[in-house]
Formats: structure tokens, C-alpha cells, sequence
């Protein structure tokens, strides 16, 4: 048996109880060539691998695993036939569970990490007393840091890149692609707002805005006050050529004594004003959720429009369920992705997890907000319940859908900014970053869902995207690896608060510096798409929830320039 910690306080300083002095020596040769910023915290060795989805104990692995301050790695001996090695982001892992005991060895003794992208990992001990401590102790530690800001690795990372990712997104700059300034732009229909420039009238909204022209400061502050968390409506995209418009929000708070807002209706109204060309005079507002779940939130003072407060529009319901939901069907989705079974077996547990229906729902609802745009000329006005869930996923959805330049590299980065991180989505309280807690209730894989949907669509037109799927998998990994600032916290405003673009780099710096290896060489830029949603034309991605030397290469690909290291 040989083991090893390398104190690193404060990061061990929770463990220290638990490390004997003499256990305190030098990383093992072999250790895995460190990135900038990362330092090895615990090594062991004679431990094995067991790959899930391989039920032949000959096929399990042995070999060493090296615990640093950002990702745990797994590399097979050099007795092995196969050079193996894994590499499991530490941000990536849910849980750690043991299983087994010394003295009840048979069914194993060891631990098995749950993954957040619905890996399960197993690794095996041998049953000697304490000899899975150490290495369940340190992951223990270093997955739930007490406090975010000091303890995730982006803080410590700090590799140089030739091209700066934050610079890819500006929201004044995105506005007047479209069209929008703070001078009303080339069509005079909306206008540049920064009346939440310090954050005061939403918490959880940008600084910079986009509203109808006529809309002053004060229609604003009510419409604020009637709004769930102050979400009031605001432009995510315009077309200047068509004038149609996507906008944005939460729900109404109406309650159950039906509760009417004069400047809700009016800012309605101006949104509908805005574009001159609709053939309906109309705006269709997409409520993401089902009909039933809109109106258990009466009781509680949420609501939804109707046509009798709100005149000149069409409330449409698209049956997205709620956070929960897609929490429960993402546990069920682990079955599919680590239990050895067949594939009669498997295909049963993908259909009891639901996970492709979920798919379904939210991509028909962004193929409805699609259609409204396209065929009627008409504008839509799309919220849940707080904006910032499946809000996110379809505005960016029906955008990619409508708009070739979100479906190039650079545009598809921007509509991430925009539509995710700017607009608050809660990147720490969906993904867990830094959190204890496996069944938390606040998590939920909809940034997840959002991106296996846009695969969906690279899957039915694989010209129409200047991006491959290797894209796609790299900006999963760095969801949860929090190798990266741009995917933590929840709010721009606490993104400014802790200087998250000064302290940290940005993940389209590591995508940009080497963007060939992400193009789609086949590309050439289409129209509008229309999808097939139907539950038969949809694909189970396979290739990312079980491949993991997919994941593996995404991590590994790039090179740190300065030091020719393996960056991630």
C-alpha cells in the first residue's frame, strides 16, 4: 500500500485531524503534468477502476489516483495491456459514496463518485482497515468547499491565452447588431436602458437593457413591482428588417384577488407597438409552463396574462415541467449511463426516465415561438415562472432557430453571455457549484437540457452550424469543472461584486485560442430551420453521457502556450 498527502493549507486544513505527520511526503513520480495554479493534494496507489458499464471483473483497471486542487486522476499501471487514464474535474462530482466494508468485502470495498453529467465511477480498495480514507476524505473535502469563492479552481488558474473570451460579449455592442441604441437605433422602436445600471430595480437582470421606446422610468418601476422578482419585460432579440421581437420575463403577479397592473398592461402595449409590420397586430406570449402548474401559483401570487386584461395578445401554454421534474428525470438517467445491462434493458430505462420527452417539450416550444416569428411576422413575449430557467432555453433556442449568426462559433458564445449569464440563470444553485448537498433541491440540469437540444438540432442539419460537436461537449465539461469563471455564480451583479473577469479566465478563451479544432468543416450558413420534434426523430447523445474518452479528449486537447502543458 502507498499513499500520500501534500498539505495545501488552507485547503487541507478541515483534514489535518485526520493526516498523520508521516504521511506527508513528496508527490509520487507518474504525478500528471500540473496546469498553472494546480497543486497535487493526495496520491494512491493499487487502487482499482471499475468501469460500470463492463460487467467482466478482467476488464476492471488497475492503477494510481492523484487528487490536485482541481480534478481527480485516474492512471492505469504501466502493467496494464491498456494505457488508460480518466480525469473527473472535481466541480464535476455530485457525491461520494462508499460501499462495502472491511470485514463485508464481497459485493466490494471502496467508493463510487456520481457525477453531475449522470457518470457513476466506481474505485476499489483493498480491504485493509482505513485504506479508502484518505482518498474518500480529501474528495470529500475539496468537492464541498466551504466558501465558493476561495476554493474553486478558477480563482488559481492562471494560464495565458492569445485570445481574451471576454471580450466576445458586450451587451451595447450585441444591441446594436440588432440594431439598438441608446438613440432609439435605425428604427426608433426600442431603446438602450440602463435604469438597472446598479442593479436596484432587478437583482438579477443586466445592467444594460433593451425596452420599447416609449417606456420611461417610471412605467418601469411599476412594471417592476408587478413582475416575479422584478423580471419585467425586455428585449432579448430584434430583427430590424422585419421588426419582429423576442422579449423577455417572468410571471405576472396577479394572486388570487386577480390583481390588475394599468402600467403592466400599457408596457404590453408598447411591446406590441413595436412592430409595425405583424400581419395580426398581435404578440403571442409563450408561457413555458403547463396550464396546471401556472395556476397553483395563484395561491401563491404568481399568474399569467389573459386576454381580457391584455388586449392584442395570445397566451400560449408549452407544458415544460418544472425544475424538479427534470432533477428526478436526470437521476433516472444515471441507470442508463452506469448500470450494465442490455441494450432492451437500457432503452427501457431511457424511456422511464423521460429524459427525451423533456427534450421534446422544450424543443417544440421553442419551434412554436419560431414559427409565430416566421410565418406571422409577429413578435413574441416568452416567461416561466421566474424567467430564468426555461425562459433561457427557449429564447436561445427559438434564436439559434431563427438567426444563422448565433449558430457560428463566435455568435453561438455571445447567445450564451446574453440569453445565460447575463440574464441570470443560476449557474451555482442548478450545477451545485460548491455545494454539499447531491439531492438539493435548487439543482436541476437545464443548461444541460439546452445544450443536448442544440445537439438535437446539429443532428438534423449538420451543415447549418459552424460548430462541431466536440464544441459542445468542451462547454459541458467546463459547466461543472469550474476550470473557468464564466459559468459561476448566479447574477452579473455578483459576477461584478467579486470580479469574477479580473480574478478569473474566460472559457472562450481557452475555445478561441484554438477555434479550428471546434469548426465544422462541412459548414455553410442556412436560413430559418424548421425542426422535426416528433419524440421518433430525436437521438439519445450517447456519445457524451457514455463516452467518456470523448470527454476525456475534451479536456485534454489544448495546449498552455507559455508552458506547452496540457491545459484542461
Amino acid at each position: 500500500m502507498s499513499m500520500s498527502f501534500i498539505a495545501s493549507p488552507p485547503l487541507l486544513r478541515r483534514s489535518r485531524r485526520h493526516i498523520h505527520e508521516s504521511m506527508r511526503m513528496k508527490a509520487q513520480e507518474g504525478t500528471p503534468p500540473l496546469l498553472s495554479g494546480e497543486h497535487t493534494l493526495y496520491t494512491d496507489q493499487e487502487v482499482t477502476f471499475c468501469d460500470p458499464l463492463q460487467c467482466h471483473s478482467e476488464l476492471f483497471l488497475k492503477g494510481n489516483i492523484y487528487i490536485t486542487n482541481y480534478r481527480m486522476v485516474f492512471k492505469a499501471a504501466t502493467t496494464e495491456r491498456v494505457p488508460y487514464s480518466l480525469t473527473i474535474p472535481l466541480g464535476a462530482i455530485s457525491c461520494v459514496e462508499k460501499f462495502g466494508s472491511v470485514k463485508y468485502s464481497l459485493s466490494g470495498y471502496g467508493f463510487q463518485i456520481i457525477c453531475k453529467d449522470a457518470r457513476t465511477i466506481k474505485f476499489a480498495f483493498k480491504s485493509e482497515p482505513h485504506r479508502r480514507r484518505g482518498a474518500f476524505e480529501a474528495l470529500k473535502m475539496m468537492v464541498s468547499p466551504a466558501d465558493i469563492q476561495g476554493n474553486v479552481f478558477a480563482f488559481e488558474f492562471k494560464a495565458q491565452f492569445p485570445v481574451d473570451g471576454w471580450m466576445v460579449y458586450n451587451a451595447e455592442d450585441e444591441y446594436r447588431r440588432m440594431g439598438v441604441s441608446s438613440e432609439g437605433g435605425v428604427r426608433g422602436l426600442w431603446n438602450l436602458s440602463f435604469v438597472n445600471k446598479y442593479y436596484e430595480r432587478c437583482d438579477t437582470y443586466p445592467s444594460v437593457l433593451a425596452v420599447p421606446m416609449e417606456c420611461d422610468n417610471r412605467l418601469i418601476d411599476a412594471v417592476c413591482k408587478f413582475r416575479s422578482k422584478g423580471r419585467f419585460p425586455v428585449l432579448s432579440w430584434f430583427n430590424p428588417h422585419s421588426e419582429c421581437s423576442i422579449t423577455r420575463s417572468s410571471q405576472p403577479l396577479c394572486g388570487l384577488l386577480n390583481r390588475r397592473c394599468p402600467e403592466d398592461e400599457a408596457y404590453i402595449q408598447n411591446i406590441i407597438h413595436t412592430n409595425r409590420n405583424s400581419t395580426m397586430a398581435m404578440l403571442h406570449i409563450f408561457d413555458a409552463r403547463p396550464k396546471l402548474n401556472a395556476m397553483a401559483n395563484i395561491p401563491m401570487g404568481g399568474g399569467y396574462e389573459t386576454k381580457d386584461q391584455y388586449a392584442n395578445t395570445e397566451l400560449n401554454f408549452l407544458d415544460i415541467e418544472n425544475i424538479h421534474k427534470m432533477r428526478e428525470s436526470l437521476f433516472k438517467l444515471q441507470d442508463v449511463c452506469s448500470l450494465c445491462v442490455d441494450d432492451k434493458q437500457r432503452f427501457a430505462l431511457l424511456q422511464n426516465s423521460q429524459w427525451l420527452h423533456h427534450i421534446k417539450a422544450v424543443l417544440t416550444g421553442a419551434q412554436r415561438i419560431a414559427d409565430v416569428i416566421n410565418q406571422t411576422n409577429s413578435s413574441a413575449l416568452i416567461h416561466c415562472s421566474d424567467g430564468w430557467d426555461r425562459t433561457s432555453q427557449l429564447s436561445s433556442l427559438a434564436q439559434v432557430l431563427l438567426n444563422p449568426f448565433y449558430r457560428t462559433i463566435i455568435g453561438f458564445e455571445v447567445l450564451v453571455e446574453k440569453e445565460w449569464i447575463s440574464f441570470g440563470h443560476k449557474f451555482d444553485k442548478r450545477t451545485g457549484h460548491g455545494g454539499s448537498a447531491h439531492g438539493d433541491e435548487q439543482r436541476a440540469p437545464i443548461f444541460l437540457q439546452f445544450i443536448d437540444c442544440v445537439w438535437q438540432m446539429c443532428v438534423q442539419f449538420p451543415h447549418a452550424f459552424e460548430f462541431n460537436e466536440h464544441f459542445l461537449v468542451t462547454i459541458l465539461n467546463h459547466l461543472y469543472s469550474c476550470a473557468f469563471g464564466t459559468f459561476l455564480t448566479d447574477s452579473e451583479r455578483t459576477r461584478d461584486n467579486l470580479a469574477i473577469r479580473a480574478r478569473t479566465i474566460s472559457l472562450w478563451s481557452f475555445i478561441n485560442s484554438q477555434i479550428g479544432v471546434y469548426r465544422n468543416t462541412s459548414y455553410s450558413e442556412h436560413g430559418v430551420l424548421t425542426l422535426n420534434t416528433s419524440i421518433e426523430s430525436l437521438q439519445f447523445w450517447s456519445n457524451y453521457y457514455m463516452n467518456s474518452e470523448l470527454k476525456e479528449s475534451c479536456q485534454n486537447l489544448i495546449l498552455e502556450p507559455a508552458r506547452k502543458e496540457t491545459v484542461v
